[in-house]
């Protein structure tokens, strides 16, 4: 096995997101957790670069990185909690994580270790864009405005159900 450019990209960004991951599960703050979501989804979004798949990483960044991770943070900063029932772990529970994941890397390594990988053809990433913009926009246009419309009904209700939670604080 020859060890290329791509390969150390994708051991170093599959890296980041395993530590992303495990960092998000240890920390106990949410502001930090949310920035550990946010590295572990960049990296995932380089993988797809990797993979010739720029629209997925585009949108992996947009979407995931950017607006789901902000709804998050402010859905948490903006609810009422506390922070009594919080403990801390215990150093057994940190061994238990860490035999856990080091039992799941053996488990990924022995899968993987004599997988023959057919080869693809390597034309793949050519105008992927743009296929996957004539495909959304021709044969899966009906479905894709559903789910515009169904998403602006979601919205609109959730201002609706948040007026109607303010008028009964303002009522108390």
């Amino acid at each position: 096995m020859t060890i290329t450019g791509e390969f150390i990209a994708f051991m170093g960004l599959a890296l980041v997101a395993i530590i992303g991951g495990v960092l998000l599960l240890n920390l106990t703050k949410v502001v930090h957790m949310v920035v550990a979501l946010i590295f572990t989804f960049v990296s995932i979004a380089g993988i797809y670069v990797l993979l010739s798949a720029e629209f997925v990483a585009a949108v992996q960044i947009l979407i995931y990185s950017g607006a789901i991770t902000i709804i998050m943070l402010f859905g948490i900063m903006l609810t009422k909690h506390d922070d009594e029932g919080e403990t801390t772990t215990g150093k057994g529970r940190k061994v238990l994580l860490f035999l856990g994941i080091l039992g799941f890397a053996a488990a990924v390594y022995i899968g993987i270790y004599d997988f023959n990988v057919v080869q693809v053809p390597t034309d793949l990433h050519v105008d992927n864009t743009m296929k996957i913009g004539e495909a959304l926009y021709s044969k899966w246009v009906i479905p894709f405005e559903l789910t515009s419309v169904l998403l602006l009904v979601a919205l609109v209700g959730a201002i609706v159900l948040a007026k109607k939670e303010e008028k009964e604080g303002d009522k108390e």
